[in-house]
C-alpha cells in the first residue's frame, strides 16, 4: 500500500522531505526517550537538489513526501552531506533508482560512501568554498571534519540564508513539529543539551574553531535545518550561544556524585557526600546507576564542575554499571572537572582504587585520597564522607574566585 505523507515548506525554495522515527531508543547506547529524525531536504530549484536521505527503513517515507511536490526522477543532484547511515542508508540506492544528473560529497564522504556501500559510481569530491550552480541559485560548501564524522559538511543556499548544518545543532526528537519554535523551550533545551554532550563533547575544540570559521565567513543564516530534530527559524543566537558554551565546557558550582549500591553501604556514603556538598554551597546531583541511564549522566556533567565516583567491590572489581558508564564518560571526553572516588567493600576493597585510576585517566583533578569503608558505614565514616563533599564544595568555590 502507498504511504501518504507530505513534504514541509522550510523557506522559499526548500521543503522538508525526511522521515520520523518515533519508536528509536537507543542511538549508539544513547537513550532516545523521544524518538528522532532523519532530516533530509529539497530545494526546487532549476537543478532539483536532494540533501541528504534518510535511515534506510524509511526510504519510502521519504519517497513519499518528495512526490506530494515532484516526481522523484526529476531529482537532477543529489548531496551527502554526511555519510553515517541513518542519513546515508538509502543513497546510493536512490542514486541507482532516480539516476540524477551529479552526485556530490565531501572530498572524505566520497570515500566513506565507497566503503560503507561498495560504492563505484562517480561522486563529485567538494571541499570547503566550493560552489554549485543550481541555475537560478548556488550552494557553497563548508567541510566540518570530525564533527562529527571524518566526512561532515556544511551546505548553504544564499538565496534562502539556510545552512544544511547535517548533524550539528540538532537533537533526537520525534515530533509532529517542524520547527524548534512551535516546541516548549524546555523540551528543546533538554534535547539539544543531551545531543551535544552525547554526540559532540569530545569534538568541542573543533565546535569552537567551527564557529569562529562560520562567523568569519560571514554568511548571513536565518535558518539552520540539522539532520535530526526541529529546524531553528528564529532566535538562531540562543542555540549559537549554547554551543558555545557547551563547548567550552565550563564548569558550574555543581558536583554530580554517581555510584552504584549492593547492600546501600555506597549509597549511604553517595548521601552524605551530597549533604557536604550542600553545606558548602555547591549543588549536587546524586545519580544511581541503578535508576539513570548513563546518558542521563553526561548531560548533567555538561554544566557541573566536579565529578564523584562510588562503588563497593565486586570481585575484587568495581560494579559493572559503574565501569559501562565511566568507560561510556572516558570516551567523550569531559574536561574542567575536579572529584575524587568512594566506595564500600567486604574483605578485599579495591574498588576506590580502580575508580580512582579511572578518574585519573579522564584527567579529573583529584582533591582527595579515595574514601573506603568496610561493610556499613557507622557515623565517623559518614563524617569522612561529608567532609568530602565539603572539601570539593571549596573546591569548586576557589575555581569560582579564581574567574
Amino acid at each position: 500500500m502507498a504511504m501518504i505523507n507530505k513534504a514541509v515548506k522550510v523557506s522559499e525554495h526548500v521543503y522538508w522531505v525526511g522521515a520520523i522515527d518515533w519508536t528509536i531508543r537507543d542511538f549508539h547506547g544513547y537513550t532516545t526517550k523521544r524518538g528522532s529524525s532523519y532530516n533530509a531536504y529539497l530545494i526546487l530549484a532549476d537543478k532539483i537538489t536532494l540533501i541528504d536521505t534518510v535511515k534506510a527503513p524509511f526510504k519510502d517515507e521519504l519517497l513519499s513526501r518528495i512526490s506530494s511536490l515532484i516526481d522523484p526522477q526529476d531529482i537532477d543532484y543529489m548531496i551527502s552531506n554526511h555519510s553515517e547511515m541513518d542519513h546515508s542508508g538509502c543513497f546510493t540506492e536512490l542514486v541507482k533508482e532516480l539516476k540524477p544528473e551529479k552526485t556530490y560529497a565531501s572530498t572524505m564522504g566520497v570515500k566513506a560512501l565507497a566503503n560503507h556501500f561498495n560504492f563505484s559510481d562517480e561522486i563529485i569530491a567538494l571541499k570547503t568554498s566550493d560552489e554549485v550552480s543550481l541555475g537560478n541559485m548556488k550552494l557553497s560548501f563548508m567541510e566540518t571534519r570530525m564533527l562529527h564524522w571524518p566526512d561532515s559538511m556544511f551546505t548553504y543556499l544564499e538565496d534562502d540564508n539556510l545552512l544544511f548544518s547535517q548533524d550539528a545543532f540538532g537533537m533526537h526528537l520525534a515530533s509532529i513539529e517542524r520547527f524548534a519554535d512551535e516546541i516548549d523551550n524546555g523540551i528543546i533545551d533538554y534535547e539539544a543539551a543531551t545531543y551535544y554532550a552525547n554526540i559532540l563533547l569530545p569534538y568541542s575544540p573543533l565546535v569552537l574553531n567551527l564557529l569562529e570559521q562560520v562567523k568569519n565567513a560571514g554568511l548571513d543564516i536565518r535558518i539552520i535545518a540539522p539532520d535530526h530534530g526541529p529546524i531553528w527559524r528564529k532566535d538562531l543566537g540562543r542555540i549559537l550561544e549554547f554551543y558555545q558554551q557547551w563547548a567550552n565546557q565550563k564548569p558550574a558550582n555543581k558536583a554530580v556524585v554517581l555510584y552504584d549500591t549492593m547492600w546501600h553501604s555506597t549509597e549511604k556514603m553517595a548521601r552524605a557526600i551530597e549533604e557536604g556538598l550542600r553545606g558548602g554551597g555547591a549543588k549536587a546531583k546524586v545519580m544511581s546507576m541503578g535508576a539513570h541511564h548513563r546518558s542521563e549522566v553526561v548531560y548533567e556533567l555538561l554544566d557541573a564542575g566536579a565529578l564523584i565516583a562510588g562503588s563497593p567491590t565486586l570481585n575484587n572489581n568495581i560494579l559493572p554499571s559503574m565501569a559501562d558508564v565511566l568507560t561510556y564518560l572516558k570516551g567523550l571526553k569531559p574536561k574542567n572537572l575536579v572529584g575524587a572516588a568512594f566506595g564500600s567493600y567486604g574483605w578485599s576493597g579495591e574498588s576506590p582504587a580502580h575508580l580512582n585510576d579511572i578518574l585519573v585517566e579522564m584527567k579529573v583533578e583529584l582533591v582527595s585520597d579515595p574514601v573506603k569503608v568496610k561493610y556499613v558505614p557507622d557515623h565517623d565514616s559518614l563524617v569522612l564522607c561529608y567532609n568530602l563533599g565539603q572539601k570539593i564544595a571549596e573546591k569548586l568555590k576557589e575555581e569560582f574566585e579564581d574567574e
